[in-house]
């Protein structure tokens, strides 16, 4: 009896809940900087495209820092104990990140030390200041003096002068000095970020050898011209990461302005979440800056090289274009070839862009053309992420200017990019342009525009939805895709969502569109159980989902259990994936990639088999609770039978057959790069998509 009791239990179905299933998030994200950590150590790649991304990883885990880091221990700091789904407690999770997080720091600098062995040999060498020869020492006296002294501002602490502030991501020298008398000080002096973060030693020659050390090595070397009469003891570097995660009360739109503006000052003073230190600063130093800063000793870590890999930016921004990828000219779509015929195109037909291989510009030229058309009445369009220099923006001025009624939301809680919106929100206003701040409570990340044109005795409505922002500068860097149509319904949708958005609406369903929060989780989910029924029916059924991210754990239980009923699930998800795939009796049938390579993948795609009756939805939603919960996300079907073969047959089918720049997650959570077989030839999806816009 207690023998079959046990094979019961063996046999037994695992649990949907059972926090074996799930990956932890935090750790998922720095398993994603791991495979971009990947590309900076390819050396099929260029060179100076792998120091690019080994700065990525740097900025990406600065804000993992600003963001993840901090709401964990604003977590801890409020007594907060609840486990999520994986089971770890918010301690256990910051533990767990900061081992990692010092084992990827470590394989980082492993890999800065080799590349810049490898670019020496090319001509590129990024010295240390203890080793230059007289020369260049001298050289970089010169520049200090002439370039560099005028900018820096020393800032004692005594008992007259309070501990100056460290704002965040900012790169300093501890300072220890010695006056007439024997007593010793602090001071603190910022590394200037407006300042070239590495010096030039040697530029003679276009192609090299060039030559450059760090700024602030160059300040510590010069320091006495900041203290004359003292002595300088000794001095280190420190670079200080804060809290940025500010909570904005969600105001009327009145106020929402002032307290973004607010959010974005306080964040340079949030609270400590790490500090970062050469080796060599004394205990001493160290116990100075963490009592003034209110840093914990697991706050800090030490580092064997310069602090800050996001800095490596500027050494990937040399003019060494050999060294680089070569440059690429994205196509126009053959139907906007004209601009002037744009509206009678979208009249007879929908038309799909995949950025950056097809040319952004048509969504420029479909806004500036409606700007310039006397038959268009108004322009609507919500902006999330635009950029500082924005001909977007400068179209729906110009709208404005030739009196159309032109309506933008503007997301200025889009976290980083605040700023840039705040400044393009108030040089709407100040031109007349009806500009709404988002909803309480919501953040808007849906990408749609909306013309309204006077075609004889009709209003035709002309709409651009898409899975990116409208920056052009992030759309020759991500893969987006776009869709251009006149549709009569989708166009009544877009209305009923900005209705909703700039107005009072309480409206629960659209006749095309699915919008979240209002039925994006019941309509995804709900297609999943099709599939599922679809499956047990014997009729054909399959999942293709790509995002960037899978969070949600509704939806991943739904996932596990179309898997036990047959259904063959794929996941490209470029970041973090919280399920696990290839267990038996949960997951078998459930297949997740990450492609990373020359482009961020930034599309979303979903991709139903529907019994043989494919659907493909595209859209702004990553499957996370913020997205599904929290946000105004839009998904927007692809209807047109040549489009749907196209996504599947053209796209997702390149994207899973990628065994270059693929890596396939296994049941452990951990990743391995996928390779070609004997017989197969090897598969880039990126470069593959780049040749065939090309016509290669």
């Amino acid at each position: 009896m207690a023998r079959r009791s046990s094979a019961a239990t063996r046999t037994k179905p695992i649990p949907l809940d059972d926090p074996s299933l799930y990956v932890n998030r935090e750790l998922g994200l720095i398993q994603f900087q791991r495979r971009v950590l990947e590309e900076a150590r390819d050396p099929s790649q260029p060179l100076l495209e792998r120091v690019k991304f080994l700065s990525i990883v740097g900025s990406n885990m600065d804000e993992f820092f600003m963001v993840r880091v901090a709401g964990i221990q604003n977590q801890i700091n409020a007594g907060v104990q609840d486990c999520g789904p994986d089971g770890m407690d918010p301690v256990e999770r910051l533990e767990a990140i900061r081992a990692d997080y010092m084992r990827l720091l470590e394989e980082g600098h492993a890999c800065r030390r080799a590349l810049f062995a490898e670019l020496e040999q090319r001509g590129i060498s990024v010295l240390d200041y203890d080793n230059l020869t007289a020369a260049k020492k001298q050289t970089a006296g010169r520049y200090f003096l002439d370039t560099v002294y005028p900018v820096l501002t020393p800032l004692a602490f005594d008992p007259g002068r309070p501990f100056p502030h460290i704002s965040n991501l900012s790169l300093n020298l501890s300072v220890l000095i010695r006056d007439r008398d024997g007593e010793e000080k602090f001071a603190r002096v910022k590394v200037p970020g407006t300042l070239p973060q590495l010096v030039p030693l040697q530029t003679a020659a276009k192609r090299g050898p060039w030559a450059f050390v760090w700024l602030e090595q160059v300040i510590k070397a010069n320091l006495t011209a900041l203290f004359p009469g003292m002595e300088v003891v000794e001095a280190h570097a420190f670079h200080l990461t804060r809290d940025a995660d500010t909570a904005i009360q969600d105001l009327e739109a009145g106020d929402l302005l002032e307290s973004v503006e607010e959010g974005v000052r306080q964040r340079r003073f949030g609270s400590p979440v790490r500090l970062m230190v050469q080796p060599e600063m004394p205990d001493g130093l160290l116990d100075l800056l963490k009592t003034n800063l209110e840093a914990d000793d697991a706050d800090v870590f030490r580092v064997d090289g310069p602090l800050a890999l996001s800095r490596l930016r500027h050494l990937a921004a040399l003019d060494r274009p050999e060294l680089k990828d070569p440059p690429f000219g994205a196509a126009v779509h053959e139907g906007f070839s004209d601009s002037d015929e744009m509206f009678a195109l979208l009249r007879r037909q929908d038309v799909l862009l995949h950025h950056p291989f097809d040319s952004f510009q048509p969504v420029v030229d479909f806004l500036r053309n409606a700007a310039r058309d006397p038959h268009v009445l108004a322009i609507k369009m919500t902006l999330y992420r635009v950029g500082s220099k924005s001909p977007v923006v400068e179209a729906l001025l110009e709208a404005n200017r030739n009196g159309k009624q032109v309506a933008v939301l503007v997301e200025l809680k889009a976290r980083f990019d605040e700023e840039s919106n705040i400044e393009w929100a108030r040089a709407l206003e100040a031109e007349g342009v009806h500009v709404v701040y988002g909803l309480v409570g919501l953040k808007i990340h849906a990408k749609v525009a909306l013309v309204v044109r006077r075609e004889g005795d009709t209003m035709r409505r002309y709409v651009h939805m898409s899975t990116g922002n409208y920056n052009t500068v992030t759309a020759h860097l991500y893969t987006d895709l776009g869709l251009f149509t006149s549709d009569p319904r989708i166009g009544a949708d877009a209305t009923d969502l900005f209705n909703y958005l700039t107005g009072y609406s309480a409206k629960s369903d659209y006749r095309k569109l699915i919008v979240a929060p209002i039925n994006l989780r019941a309509r995804l989910e709900g297609m999943i159980r099709r599939e599922i029924e679809h499956a047990k029916a014997g009729r054909p059924a399959g999942l293709i989902f790509k995002a960037n991210a899978l969070v949600d754990y509704s939806v991943i239980r739904h996932l596990y259990e179309a898997s036990r009923a047959g259904v063959r699930v794929d996941l490209i998800a470029r970041g973090i994936c919280c399920l696990r795939p290839g267990i038996p009796g949960v997951s078998e049938n459930i297949h997740v990639r990450s492609v990373v390579g020359r482009f961020l993948e930034h599309s979303r795609i979903f991709y139903f088999r529907n019994g043989g009756e494919d659907e493909i939805y595209l859209g702004s939603a990553d499957l996370m609770q913020r997205n599904i919960n929290r946000r105004v996300e839009v998904l927007f079907p692809i209807e047109k039978p040549a489009l749907i073969r196209h996504l599947r047959d053209k796209l997702l089918a390149v994207y899973l057959a990628d065994n270059v720049k693929a890596r396939a997650m296994g049941a452990d959570g951990g990743y391995e790069r996928v390779r070609p077989g004997p017989k197969e030839k090897p598969v880039d999806s990126q470069a593959l998509l780049l040749a065939r816009r090309a016509g290669k």
